[in-house]
């Protein structure tokens, strides 16, 4: 493995630094105090992002988008995650699924996201299946056969991120059963649907401790009548599709875990290199001074673990494991760094004056969504007794 970065890199890396210190961070006190981004500032920034190069960078140049491979994805990520989540987020990088898109989807669907005409959004998880995506009760029943049919969806998901600022839905719903070696199994389906859908109902669902102005919705399906030609990829193949996004999600998250982790630990410095007490920086007392090396330490770690699964991913070589690892350790590493950030600051540490807090309550969800830490080890620790046929 090779991390030096080529000049290209460099210059993306400084310019979506620039872009997020100029562009983003003027506003992240607003979108805290009112948990909301105002549909002109949203614009904004999805039109300067674009004028930039930076919009639906994930996405192939060939389509219009930014043709990132990994690596150089990752180093975006991380350079986005300092700000906001809810801002960094206008920055859109549509969902990997969508590149599942054919025939008339991708007039409709694929193409228009790239351009920024269309925003989507995915739906999964549901108030009795979370970690357990099998075991979801949204289902799909197949009506009529040929170009004609239909499928008509009832059910009900909720934790769906950003709906509320979205155009569609990457549906996944049961369409059948089949038997395994495991014993019996939902087969899942995908589907593109229209937020505006005769039958479905989207709602704002409870307000979330992290990521203010990043709204998690419920979306309630009742006989919601869906076209078979918006049917992503084949029937029951849809646990497929989900596999190769949750891959690169988690990297997204490691990334911008490191990135926020960077920024939190910038601050907690300065601040322990300039307030006093007993005559001294507090950085200088080894109770503070270690913390700032653990903080240090570990963000390293986590960046080598996430810059090491993207570029196996640009090999082709990237495991689940991989992925799960730089999901894992990034997540509880900024865990660990916005706490002892906020210790460093002491009694102004919780006070809404400074960031600290926010950048504290925001990392608990890190080590929730896209995957619990549970799940992160039971991958990797599943994949290590395979070896040994457990």
């Amino acid at each position: 493995m090779h991390f030096q970065l080529s000049s290209e890199q460099t210059m993306i890396v400084d310019t979506v630094r620039a872009f997020v210190e100029k562009e983003l961070y003027p506003y992240e006190d607003e979108v805290e105090r009112t948990d909301a981004i105002p549909s002109e500032l949203a614009q904004s920034i999805q039109n300067k992002a674009m004028e930039v190069g930076l919009y639906a960078a994930n996405m192939p140049a060939e389509l219009g988008g930014g043709g990132l491979d990994n690596f150089t994805l990752a180093l975006m990520e991380r350079e986005l995650g300092r700000a906001s989540y809810g801002l960094q987020m206008l920055i859109a990088r549509p969902s990997n699924i969508l590149r599942a898109c054919q025939g008339a989807q991708i007039e409709e669907y694929l193409l228009p996201t790239i351009r920024g005409e269309r925003h989507d959004c995915l739906a999964m998880t549901e108030p009795n299946a979370g970690s357990d995506v099998r075991g979801m009760q949204t289902r799909a029943t197949r009506d009529g056969s040929g170009e004609n049919a239909d499928y008509i969806i009832n059910g009900t998901k909720h934790f769906i991120s950003h709906a509320d600022m979205s155009d569609f839905v990457v549906l996944f719903a049961a369409t059948g059963v089949e038997e395994t070696t495991h014993g019996p199994k939902k087969k899942i389906t995908g589907f593109l649907v229209d937020l505006d859908s005769p039958g479905l109902t989207v709602r704002r669902g409870p307000a979330c401790v992290s990521h203010r102005g990043y709204h998690q919705c419920e979306l309630f399906f009742s006989d919601c009548r869906v076209p078979a030609y918006k049917r992503l990829g084949e029937e029951g193949k849809g646990f497929d599709l989900m596999g190769q996004w949750l891959g690169a999600t988690r990297l997204t998250v490691a990334a911008t875990s490191v990135g926020r982790g960077q920024r939190v630990m910038e601050m907690a410095t300065q601040w322990a290199a300039t307030r006093k007490q007993f005559g001294q920086p507090i950085g200088k007392f080894q109770g503070t001074g270690f913390k700032l090396a653990d903080m240090a330490t570990e963000l390293a770690a986590a960046e080598l673990l996430t810059l090491q699964a993207a570029w196996k991913c640009d090999q082709g070589s990237m495991s689940d494991s991989d992925a799960a690892m730089a999901k894992l350790f990034a997540s509880e590493a900024l865990a660990r760094v916005t706490d002892n950030a906020l210790q460093i600051f002491g009694g102004m540490g919780l006070m809404n004056q400074l960031p600290i807090e926010r950048f504290w309550r925001d990392a608990r969800v890190e080590r929730i969504w896209d995957g619990t830490s549970e799940i992160q080890r039971h991958i990797i620790s599943r994949a290590m007794l395979r070896v040994h046929g457990a």
